[in-house]
């Protein structure tokens, strides 16, 4: 049976899949492939939509490269192998009364493949999962060991943390930590889509992190989640959120809610503003459940902050068209980083992430007139998720793009890790 991705859109094309234990036994793998001249890429949990994991060789899965090589509390960082998953990481840091700045809604993915394809959480002031790597280790196309550092002053570091898997398969990475936090989550609902629009800087900044959810069938967000850290945001009542909700009318949820009306909670983290750890808040979903609903399909576009009220409005004109295919938008805020390939690269972002139902046809088909709607604001579409838009496009929304190609032919000169996707991607 072909090997599938996570959502079983993708009948992955590979030979077959290795499974390395140790990083020796992977450079062998490299080295051996790259002297058979075979094509190899990375493969983490599954989570990509598209063919971005792909290739008509061998994959390398990194299930087993999945230890924590060291915590160093006096650096604040942590070293882990990139086939770790945060649910794990997350609780092993905790244990040590530390935390990551900000987690994906999903803790099920590997950190490799998230920091590889720009993935991140939520809020106003918190970058991109990327931008907490300072130093990466990738076995490169002869089945080197190669170290980027945030020290090094070449500057490759902000190149190769959103590689793609283009240049080499991540074998270790480097993440800033810090103390343990605790956080409130607590859901709202009924917030018109226009009054967002008007103000969605100062709904968006309400708390450590926001996320909006639409289905775009009543002309409201149905739920805003706030989720608000105890140490920095003001805890209790009167609170940031109490005012905003005042203001518009907003309706407190009083049970537990899943993002997507009519799907069990079960899955999601703890609400009704119960105090709990970071890494049970911070993502949507809890790790020992099945991610979302399983069968859905993913679409994200990333502007400016700034154009964010526009962006949003050029969505909601095309509210009858998709809510037949959509089980929900989440909208979020990212920070801006300097990563050549973040999405939120050079600027403050707004996300636009869209779930749908599993029907990749009519998506696709549907999707050239969304991206015609953002495409005022040079939307940038998630690296791992379905998008119509040409690749030639894409590659203008970012400033240090050609930076990237010549990285990627520097360390990759026979293409061992190029695939259809990036072979288009970066022609």
């Amino acid at each position: 049976m072909a090997e599938q991705n996570w959502a079983g859109n993708v009948d992955y094309l590979a030979r077959r899949v290795r499974a390395p234990v140790t990083i020796d036994e992977l450079q062998h793998i490299v080295a051996e492939s790259s002297a058979r001249g075979r094509r190899i890429h990375a493969l983490g949990s599954r989570h990509s939509f598209n063919r971005v994991a792909d290739t008509d060789g061998d994959l390398i899965s990194t299930a087993d490269l999945n230890r924590i090589v060291d915590i160093d509390h006096s650096a604040s960082t942590v070293r882990v192998q990139g086939g770790i998953r945060y649910a794990e990481l997350s609780s092993a840091l905790q244990a040590e009364g530390l935390a990551l700045a900000n987690l994906p809604s999903l803790p099920h993915i590997t950190v490799a493949g998230a920091v590889s394809t720009g993935t991140h959480g939520s809020g106003i002031d918190n970058p991109s999962l990327s931008a907490s790597v300072v130093a990466i280790e990738l076995v490169t196309a002869n089945g080197e060991l190669v170290r980027m550092s945030a020290a090094d002053d070449d500057n490759t570091l902000s190149g190769a943390v959103v590689g793609l898997g283009a240049l080499g398969v991540v074998a270790t990475l480097t993440l800033t930590v810090e103390p343990a936090f605790e956080v409130e989550q607590t859901l709202w609902r009924s917030l018109p889509i226009d009054e967002a629009a008007d103000h969605l800087d100062e709904i968006m900044s309400v708390a450590y992190s926001v996320s909006l959810f639409t289905n775009w069938t009543s002309g409201e967000f149905h739920q805003v989640w706030v989720k608000r850290r105890t140490d920095t945001d003001l805890p209790g009542v009167p609170s940031a959120d109490d005012a905003l909700a005042k203001r518009f009318g907003l309706r407190r949820a009083e049970t537990a809610l899943h993002m997507v009306p009519g799907v069990s909670p079960d899955a999601c983290t703890e609400q009704l503003g119960r105090r709990g750890p970071w890494h049970e808040r911070l993502p949507h979903f809890r790790p020992e459940f099945t991610p979302s609903v399983g069968a859905e399909l993913q679409s994200e576009y990333f502007v400016d902050r700034s154009d964010g009220p526009d962006a949003l409005r050029a969505v909601y004109g095309l509210a009858d068209r998709l809510a037949p295919l959509l089980l929900a938008t989440e909208v979020r805020t990212v920070a801006a980083d300097g990563l050549w390939l973040s999405p939120a690269s050079g600027r403050n972002t707004l996300a636009l992430h869209f779930t749908w139902r599993l029907d990749q046809p009519r998506v696709m088909a549907l999707l050239p007139h969304l991206e015609l709607a953002l495409a005022p604001f040079a939307a940038r579409p998630h690296w791992g998720k379905l998008t119509a838009m040409p690749a030639n496009e894409i590659r203008t929304t970012y400033t240090r793009f050609d930076d990237f190609v010549g990285l990627a032919d520097r360390l990759d000169p026979t293409r061992l890790f190029r695939n259809d996707y990036l072979d288009d991607l970066l022609q």
